[in-house]
């Protein structure tokens, strides 16, 4: 685990310690992901250099640091993440003739690409990586991502400068690229409330795609295949679905989930758990502690607001399981200390709710272990999300109504909005209704929609509303599950749900904001749940295995767990970590967001309509509208904007849209 960074760039005659230096400074930016230990390889003849930063977890002897070199001295590595099948293949290996130096699992990985080659090795890896691995006889560098997409990976090409590294600051460290935003990316991470892959918010940078790999020979184009196809292993589970009663789907969920935390507890280092009490991550901590001989630790916040808190679930849970449970109640004063923090580890703007209490959870943990499992993906696999039902309930009641009528009965929300606005302000809060108005006119636009799947979900994954009124005229990315074969593989509405979201706010929104979160603090995170053999399982399963009757989510992992808890510990609403940032705005964090979103500087920067902004923000702090969605898409880009010290987007007017970014330092 830790940090890679590399580039070739053919254009200069540099030597060794330039090379090097630049690759130094590109691990340097990373040191949080690997504070152990770091390393650099150079060739000048190619023009290449591969950096690492080190957090060890298996194998803490030197005799294994990275940049690693194959046995045969024709690849070398940099890699991120942990191989979770290494004591397979590694006998495997040592019979072809292959020699080991120590017992880590980057070894078995540089070995496996030397003997099997790069793209034979991918299909035989269980675990969750990002590396980089160059053939010095073909001169050929391979880029790959795991198939969950769990660990990052960032590549740029600039003419005959090639750049890649886990985050985007470890690209910012070299000197031979000018970082400029890319708009049609903001707009869509004012939609989504991320910036979805292969894009970045930086112009001409890219995310590896999960499942993928690049292959790249200077001066050539870069090439990218799936290795591991998410529409052609989802179509292939379809066709042939598992017919199996559900004693049966339960025993084989059951070994499969075992398995997986099993080799995920691997480690020389202390290993615990995330546990917030819901489903998935109960789930993880039972087959932990089932296979334990000691106490699992595990970790789980709170908050006062009763709405936002699990924490008195999750204290049931461990108690149950009897692990070594730790909690931490957050503060509103908490939040303010994390939130100047953010840009400086999320180096993309992100704006959802959870990073705040992710950081702080992260945190918590390091003070034990350095490895924690989570429940991540339990609720894109197995249908956990409650949207998924409202959803349904949507299409299911729209589905007959002709166009028209549809029209109609938005425009006819759309004045209960209105008139709910109004009162709104002057209501005491105990009469102000539950659902928050800009949920209603989300329901307003999916009414108003073609009332298909794909329509309606669109429109409830929005994280803001109506941003064009916000953003000066642009384009906007489009969605890896908007285009073919991925919009249509999925016969099943809520499955198809359940696959948009694995495809993208997953890998692009949840994955993304753990890692910084527990990297920022020398945290490995590690999801059992995103084990591909599980997640090619659950694909095959019959949807009533994950859509009970009358709402119940999650029914086969639900059964799983029953097996190691009482039904009545956790038959219960998901509430998940987010944090009450609606409230937070109105209060603690009102100073440092009103600073923020000044009208004079947002006009300055040129990227938002300030005077928009600032009404929006005015009607968020009387309560006549719950804008916090929108503003805190705003002040999250306005702050890690200022953060990355980013000049000024132009000095005329708003609506320009052809102006250069350029990065001031």
């Amino acid at each position: 685990m830790g940090g890679i960074a590399g580039f070739i760039d053919v254009r200069r005659e540099s030597g060794d310690e330039c090379l090097a230096a630049t690759g130094s400074a590109m691990a340097a930016s990373l040191r949080h992901r690997g504070p152990d230990d770091s390393g650099v390889w150079v060739d000048r003849t190619a023009g290449i250099s591969l950096a690492h930063r080190r957090l060890a977890i298996r194998d803490l002897s030197k005799s294994v640091r990275q940049p690693i070199l194959s046995s045969c001295g024709r690849f070398v590595l940099v890699y991120d993440g942990e191989i979770y099948n290494d004591a397979a293949l590694r006998p495997e290996l040592a019979a072809a003739g292959r020699a080991f130096r120590g017992q880590s699992d980057s070894e078995v990985l540089v070995e496996a690409c030397a003997h099997w080659g790069v793209a034979a090795a991918l299909k035989r890896l269980n675990g969750m990586f990002a590396f980089g691995a160059w053939d010095r006889k073909t001169r050929t560098l391979y880029l790959a991502r795991d198939r969950a997409g769990i660990r990052p990976l960032y590549w740029a090409r600039f003419g005959d400068l090639f750049l890649f590294g886990s985050e985007l600051k470890a690209l910012r460290a070299h000197d031979g690229w000018v970082p400029r935003i890319d708009r049609e990316s903001l707009r869509a991470y004012m939609r989504r409330g991320f910036v979805p892959a292969p894009y970045s918010i930086c112009r001409g940078v890219h995310k590896l795609q999960a499942g993928d790999c690049l292959v790249y020979r200077p001066r050539d184009e870069p090439k990218i295949s799936s290795y591991w196809d998410p529409a052609q292993i989802v179509a292939e589970a379809q066709r042939y679905r598992f017919d199996l009663s559900e004693t049966c789907a339960v025993d084989r969920l059951d070994v499969l989930l075992r398995d997986a935390v099993c080799r995920q507890m691997t480690g020389d280092v202390p290993v615990g758990a995330f546990l917030s009490g819901g489903i998935a991550s109960s789930a993880v901590v039972a087959m932990m502690q089932a296979q334990s001989s000691r106490r699992v630790s595990t970790f789980t916040i709170g908050f006062g607001e009763k709405s936002f808190d699990e924490a008195a679930h999750a204290r049931s849970i461990a108690r149950h399981l009897r692990t070594d449970h730790t909690e931490l109640r957050i503060s509103p004063a908490d939040a303010l200390d994390v939130v100047p923090e953010l840009p400086r580890w999320f180096d993309e703007p992100k704006s959802s709710r959870s990073e705040i209490p992710t950081m702080l959870l992260s945190a918590l943990a390091r003070r034990k272990v350095t490895v924690a499992l989570s429940g991540d993906g339990g609720d894109e696999l197995f249908g956990g999300y409650r949207k998924y039902y409202r959803v349904r309930a949507m299409a299911r009641a729209i589905s007959h109504l002709p166009p028209a009528l549809r029209r109609l009965t938005a425009d006819a929300v759309d004045d209960v909005l209105t008139s709910m606005a109004a009162l709104h302000g002057v209501l005491p809060v105990s009469w102000r209704p539950r659902l928050p108005l800009n949920r209603v006119a989300q329901i307003a636009a999916a009414v108003r929609s073609t009332g298909d799947f794909n329509s309606l979900y669109r429109e409830t994954r929005n994280a803001a509303l109506a941003p064009s009124a916000l953003l000066a005229r642009m384009g906007e990315r489009p969605l890896r599950w908007e285009a073919e074969p991925h919009a249509g593989i999925v016969s099943n509405g809520m499955e198809r749900m359940g696959y948009f979201d694995f495809l993208g706010a997953l890998v692009d929104d949840i994955l993304t904001g753990v890692d910084r979160a527990s990297m920022a603090h020398g945290l490995e995170v590690r999801a059992p749940l995103l084990d591909h053999r599980i997640v090619e399982y659950a694909w095959s399963l019959p949807p009533m295995y994950k859509y009970g009757g009358k709402g119940e989510n999650k029914r086969l992992l639900r059964r799983v767990l029953h097996r190691y808890a009482r039904p009545g510990l956790v038959n219960r609403p998901k509430i998940g970590i987010a944090s009450p940032l609606a409230a937070w705005l109105r209060g603690p964090l009102k100073g440092w967001a009103d600073e923020l979103l000044d009208e004079r500087r947002m006009h300055e920067n040129g990227f938002f309509d300030g005077a928009r902004v600032r009404a929006c923000w005015s009607e968020h702090l009387r309560g006549t509208s719950d804008h916090w969605r929108l503003l805190w898409g705003v002040l999250m880009f306005e702050q890690w904007h200022r953060h990355w010290a980013f000049a000024p987007a132009r000095t005329q007017d708003v609506r320009n849209p052809e102006v250069a970014h350029s990065m001031a330092g």
